[in-house]
């Protein structure tokens, strides 16, 4: 199975038509997953936990001010507990604390958000991993362990944003408004990055990239990418695809395939 890093919006992405379009034809292209794992900007958790696998429950509705309408989404995915034994068994050992099972944890909004559109029927069974820290190397390590898991059918999946200042983010302003300057350059920087596969260069971003704490004030949203790195990296190598781009709401929404 390929490794996704997607930028995965907000709840409101489910109104923008173009946004919603292309990751519908994404998944449309990609093989069919044996399950999903996904890696989410939004939990953070030490020791690593993995969400429920033994009763479904409510989604995290992790957000705050929207209108009523974003609370009332459901996304019913089948449990994956084997996914979770898997898991637990290729990182087991690296993970300090041993790996938990948080089995009152939904799925946060930087996993349903995506999966709505990408896998609407809700059918593909799907566990959530918690970053256990925002280390790049630590999480590429941690990346590199679940690689295995690709052989067996399971689409791992970063789910962050590729810029993420909320001080651009003005809903007056409109999806399409121009991005301000530090958003488009280091959305230009991280393509020619991965493009050339200079992973050293990614995960020292916040010494390498122009903008870099202002693209990423708060480093949790560009963390999952080291995950999806080190999978990649440890299948034998980063060749990736940039397979959407553009900007929404001022923020970059590139997000790459690693084949």
């Amino acid at each position: 199975m390929p490794i996704l890093y997607l930028s995965h919006g907000a709840p409101p992405l489910a109104d923008d038509d173009v946004w919603t379009r292309q990751l519908a034809d994404w998944s449309a292209a990609l093989p069919r997953p044996r399950n999903i794992l996904m890696v989410s900007a939004h939990w953070e958790n030490a020791p690593l936990s993995l969400s429920a696998t033994r009763g479904t429950q409510p989604l995290v509705h992790d957000f705050w001010g929207f209108p009523e309408k974003y609370y009332s989404v459901t996304y019913d995915a089948p449990l994956a507990p084997d996914l979770a034994a898997d898991v637990q068994g290729l990182v087991g050992d690296l993970v300090p604390g041993g790996v938990g099972r948080d089995e009152t944890r939904g799925l946060d909004h930087g996993a349903y958000v995506p999966l709505v559109e990408m896998f609407p029927e809700a059918d593909v069974p799907v566990v959530q991993m918690s970053m256990p820290t925002l280390d790049p190397r630590q999480l590429f390590e941690l990346g590199s362990r679940l690689a295995p898991l690709r052989d067996q059918g399971t689409l791992i999946v970063g789910s962050g944003f590729t810029t993420h200042n909320l001080a651009w983010f003005n809903p007056r302003l409109g999806a399409d408004v121009t991005p301000p300057t530090p958003s488009s350059e280091f959305d230009h920087w991280a393509a020619e990055a991965l493009e050339r596969g200079d992973v050293d260069a990614v995960l020292d971003f916040e010494n390498q990239a122009p903008a870099a704490r202002e693209a990423h004030p708060r480093t949790e949203h560009w963390a999952p990418l080291y995950l999806a790195l080190g999978a990649a990296d440890a299948s034998g190598g980063v060749d990736s695809d940039s397979v959407i781009d553009g900007f929404w709401y001022g923020l970059s929404k590139r997000s790459w395939q690693f084949v």
